[in-house]
């Protein structure tokens, strides 16, 4: 068991129900197995459950499996239905699912557009709309929401992922504060690169070769890179359940030096732009 902030009731300890998407691997797998440790129950949500049957095994009344498409949102009801009569009640949900998508805006099409936001944004807007009423009920409940540092700042390659992923953080910034007042938590998670299945699982648009100088550095970053990226998994989930813990959570958390140096950067490069424009942008007013 481990302490536990339950909306203003102080800090208690608990074990606490997970719905986990994208529980087989990467992050998913990664905050399964720290929950775990700490006490509390998991439910794995993925399309291939199956892949999750060691840690069933390993902690039978601990970890469950759970078949669900996050693009589904007719399943998404029912899987939330499920874990409610199972358990009474969903304490924290983590929408992990997800892939990369490497492509110059021009290279993208629609189809991989949309693809892209089904699983990014919809599927987890449906999943939190489907536990928020239980959530506001129990005055207590956290969500996290798996973004990136490219939910942050963007560059070559990665404008369509880093827009399903900007529109996340949008949507999570504006939810927690609507949600804080019932004792619901929001943890918008921006990690740089960990050793995760991210890359190897991710898709890509044709390639037009005027972008080879630009998009095209992205694209061997991401087939030269998988398997040797900086960050451990089980730290950032360690590093998740203490924020969730904390007194104070943060709306937003970086993980990685590349994710803090890069949004910090930005975050810097914003100031700049603006300052620049600064005094004529705000004697944009009428003339009274």
């Amino acid at each position: 068991m481990h302490a536990v902030q339950d909306g203003n009731e102080g800090i208690r300890s608990m074990n606490k129900v997970w719905l986990i998407t994208g529980a087989t691997s990467g992050f998913g797998r990664a905050i399964t197995e720290a929950a775990v440790a700490a006490g509390d129950v998991v439910v794995g949500a993925a399309r291939r459950p199956e892949a999750l049957d060691d840690l069933v095994a390993a902690h039978p009344g601990q970890v469950e499996a759970l078949r669900l498409d996050v693009t589904d949102t007719a399943g998404t009801e029912t899987a939330v239905r499920e874990v409610l009569a199972r358990h009474g009640r969903i304490d924290v949900l983590v929408n992990n699912a997800g892939r990369t998508h490497v492509g110059a805006f021009e290279e993208t099409t629609d189809g991989e557009l949309r693809e892209l936001f089904e699983l990014h944004v919809f599927g987890p807007a449906a999943l939190v709309r489907a536990v928020l009423p239980h959530m506001r009920a129990r005055r207590s409940g956290a969500i996290v929401q798996m973004s990136s540092m490219g939910g942050q700042m963007s560059f070559a390659g990665f404008s369509a992922y880093s827009g399903t992923k900007f529109a996340l953080e949008g949507m999570s910034e504006g939810l927690a504060d609507e949600v804080r007042e019932f004792g619901i938590k929001v943890l918008i998670v921006e990690p740089g690169a960990f050793r995760t299945s991210l890359f190897h699982a991710g898709t890509a648009s044709q390639e037009l070769g005027d972008y080879a100088a630009t998009v095209g550095a992205t694209r061997r970053m991401v087939a030269e890179g998988n398997g040797t990226q900086p960050g451990d998994p089980a730290k950032a989930a360690a590093l998740i359940l203490a924020a969730l813990d904390a007194d104070e959570t943060p709306l937003r958390l970086p993980l990685g030096d590349d994710s803090v140096t890069a949004v910090l950067g930005h975050l810097d490069q914003v100031r700049t732009d603006i300052a620049a424009w600064e005094k004529r942008t705000r004697a944009t007013a009428f003339d009274d």
